[in-house]
Order: C-alpha cells, then structure tokens, then sequence
C-alpha cells in the first residue's frame, strides 16, 4: 500500500475529486493548508506600504491505495491540475505499513 499526498490550488479540488472518484477512489481525507515553494508567494500592498505574503493557499489530499493503482492516479492528478505556471503543487508517495478499518477490524487492503 501506498499513500500519495497531492498539494494543489485549491480551485482544482472539485475537479480532482470528481476525477478520482471516476476512478474508483474510494476514500480521502482533504485539508487546507498554507505554505510556499518555487512560487514564493506575491506581493500587496497594505496601507501604502508593500507587504510580501509568502504563505499561499494550497489544498492537501491524501489517498491510501493498493500500490498497482499508484501510477494511474498520479497520472489523473498531474492531467487534472496542471496549468503550467508555478504554484502547480507537488506529489508524494510513501508507504504504508498497515491499514485498520476500526469498524470491523480488517486489515491491509480489505481495510481500504
């Protein structure tokens, strides 16, 4: 099992969701999160006086999947959330030891 972290803009949330669940996803957790990369963050202007925001809004989903499905689902979050500008979002897999459904007790994959 693997689980892949996808940072992307928070506007291709709802297309990234749709496009997974058409995929059989079946679970993911989301959250809103604020960092930085290569994109720096902007500058505004507050009062008069130039402030640099360097924090950007960003949404992080999570998947947990069997690992044969890695590749199909990386492929449909680059497709899905590639602009083509800077601030596009990043990808991480990483593995995953174990998975427990609390309700029934099932473990491995039969949790996911």
């Amino acid at each position: 099992m693997k689980q892949i972290t996808a940072i992307v803009r928070p506007e291709m949330l709802e297309p990234l969701k749709d496009a997974l669940t058409s995929a059989g996803v079946h679970g993911m957790a989301v959250s809103e999160v604020q960092g930085f990369g290569n994109q720096r963050g902007w500058k505004e202007f507050y009062r008069g006086t130039e402030v640099l925001l360097n924090m950007v809004p960003k949404v992080k989903m999570c998947l947990v999947v069997a690992d044969g499905e890695v590749e199909e689902l990386i492929d449909i979050i680059c497709a899905v959330a590639k602009t083509g500008e800077v601030g596009d979002g990043k990808i991480f897999v990483t593995p995953v030891e174990e998975a427990v459904r609390i309700r029934t007790g099932e473990r491995g994959e039969d949790a996911l």
